[in-house]
């Protein structure tokens, strides 16, 4: 069982964030490493146990504790929004590399759940040169159950400003390794709540990211647990078939709940990264080059779809003629009052001049 160190790292506002280093077992000259970030109202406390069963002696392990979660500061389970949470992820895969004298090029992220979303808007929005991407059980889309929630959450939200909402999942929905859902219920630093801006962010978030996966080109593994009652799989299929990486592996769970790294049965889930990981060093793959995107590749469909005209009765044609309509006839209205205006002053001083 590796020893953790203890330590802080800046954020992108000048708060100081709580994060846990285990000092690789064999480093080698070429300094590896991998940095996890936990799911939703978890903690870096709580991934001892991957450091210790990946079994990846030549890597150091980084894992932080977000923002508002475990010992880290802030209101629990809130950040200023997600966009600042991805920030974070930013300043602290830089930390690593700078501090701990990691290259880029030698760091495999490993995300779960609620860190997937924050950890692929980071991968599509950053672009980092980082080594490749290991995504555990995607929270792309949250089961509420409750019909109309998400919508009734954003009304709320717009009428009376940020407020929290307390998870409904117990911790047997999470895995069926007994020790894992006694420590989970019992541990101090889990946090139940979760502030709607930060829920309402998730949504949106996914659904940028997950139709425009191709822009991610690293190297990518997706674990999909087979009888997860916490997030739908749809999103996850679908952003897995968009990713642009060349390198990509999709692993299905079947009966894993939505621990996936925390499940009964989680040897099975770490060979297939360890394999991963091992695989992704010994093909070296140089970045895909996007020289010639404005001539071929997604972004260059992408442009061709957008050219092609609207239908007449495309509810966006009509949206766009209404618009149309109205700055014209705002723009007419200002002209008129701006002549009247001029003649008004113009008539005045005329009137000065005769007395």
């Amino acid at each position: 069982m590796r020893k953790p160190e203890e330590l802080t790292f800046t954020a992108h506002d000048g708060v100081a964030l709580f994060y846990r280093h285990w000092p690789a077992v064999h480093a080698g000259s070429d300094k590896k490493a991998v940095v996890m970030f936990h799911r939703g109202h978890e903690h870096s406390g709580r991934l001892q146990h991957v450091v210790d069963e990946l079994q990846l002696d030549d890597h150091a392990f980084f894992a932080w504790d977000a923002r508002g979660h475990g010992r880290s500061p802030g209101a629990r389970g809130d950040s200023p929004g997600f966009a600042a949470s991805v920030k974070d992820i930013d300043a602290f895969v830089k930390q690593v590399s700078r501090v701990h004298a990691v290259p880029l090029a030698n760091i495999v992220v490993i995300g779960q759940s609620v860190g997937v979303v924050l950890v692929s808007a980071w991968a599509h929005d950053y672009a980092p040169r980082i080594r490749a991407l290991v995504l555990t059980a995607p929270a792309f889309k949250v089961k509420l159950y409750v019909p109309l929630a998400r919508a009734g959450l954003a009304l709320l939200y717009k009428l009376r400003g940020n407020f929290f909402v307390t998870s409904y999942i117990k911790p047997k929905f999470l895995t069926h390794d007994v020790e894992r859902i006694r420590s989970y219920a019992e541990d101090p630093l889990i946090t139940r709540d979760i502030s709607v801006r930060i829920l309402l962010g998730l949504y949106e978030a996914a659904e940028r990211v997950v139709p425009d996966a191709q822009a991610i080109t690293l190297p990518t593994q997706v674990l999909i647990s087979g009888d997860d009652w916490v997030v739908h799989q749809g999103p996850q299929r679908e952003f897995f078939r968009n990713l642009g990486s060349p390198v990509k592996e999709l692993v299905e769970l079947p009966g894993f709940l939505h621990d996936t790294l925390g499940e009964k049965d989680r040897p099975i889930a770490f060979d297939k990264i360890r394999a991963f990981i091992t695989r992704v060093y010994a093909e070296t793959q140089a970045p895909p080059s996007l020289l010639q995107a404005h001539r071929a590749g997604y972004t260059h469909d992408e442009e061709q779809r957008h050219r092609q005209p609207l239908s007449a009765l495309s509810p966006k044609n009509w949206g766009f003629a209404f618009t149309r309509l109205s700055m014209r006839t705002l723009r007419s209205e200002e002209h008129t009052s701006e002549l009247q205006s001029r003649f008004g002053i113009s008539y005045a001083v005329f009137c000065l001049k005769k007395k």
